[in-house]
């Protein structure tokens, strides 16, 4: 089945409770980010992308989708999503705080939506995955973002957000929604450089510097409280 038809399959019913979802977690995401404290260490390694002129391709885990949905806002970034009713949900939200979305995932759709953030990136816009998603395991990263970094020249950019005050869900992914007014820390790494060139050896190894990169924040973030 082809991934437009995967797309269609969604029924009248699974797209009004997507965008019933969607207005809800545009609400909460949005009342309760707007009262987080934030701090962030990394600013300048953002920049440096940029004002070197490339685009980035932001990478992070996926149990924090809440707080990188809000800090992350109105910049344009496309993002990697499903195409099943959870996807379109996810799409519905993130649409109405600026993103983009290019449906697919690692287990279905995962070219054509490379292939559309790719464009995306040449047209002028960041991209973003939540590396470990859409269903794990958790904290393993997927290869997509060196592969997409490979293609178009950008930079990968890993980050992450740890909340002193939040709830976690137990689900695979560990899933984290912050309290209201809680403190939060983004750190963000130097970015990663994919050369044009790269040989098989090469992107394994990047794309183990992208995993280790991730480990580390997360490990830094969750002690910094």
């Amino acid at each position: 089945m082809t991934d437009s038809l995967e797309f269609r399959a969604l029924t009248r019913s699974d797209r009004f409770k997507a965008s019933l979802i969607g207005w809800i977690g545009y609400f909460v995401i949005s009342v309760i980010g707007r009262s987080v404290r934030w701090q962030s260490v990394g600013d300048s390694h953002l920049d440096e992308i940029h004002k070197a002129g490339h685009r980035a391709i932001f990478a992070s885990w996926h149990g924090r989708i809440f707080p990188a949905t809000y800090y992350w806002r109105h910049r344009g970034i496309v993002v990697m999503t499903s195409m099943n009713r959870d996807g379109e949900a996810i799409a519905q939200c993130i649409r109405r705080f600026g993103y983009g979305a290019a449906r697919g995932s690692s287990s279905r759709g995962g070219f054509r939506a490379l292939a559309e953030m790719a464009r995306e990136i040449r047209r002028g816009h960041d991209a973003a995955f939540t590396i470990d998603g859409p269903r794990g395991p958790r904290y393993v990263a997927k290869q997509g973002p060196v592969l997409l970094a490979l293609k178009t020249g950008a930079a990968v950019f890993c980050f992450h957000i740890s909340m002193k005050r939040k709830i976690q869900l137990k689900s695979w992914d560990g899933f984290q929604i912050p309290l209201p007014f809680t403190p939060a820390i983004v750190l963000k790494a130097a970015p990663i450089w994919v050369p044009p060139d790269a040989s098989e050896e090469r992107l394994r190894a990047l794309h183990q510097q992208m995993q280790d990169t991730l480990d580390g924040l997360r490990r830094k973030g969750d002690s910094w409280w």
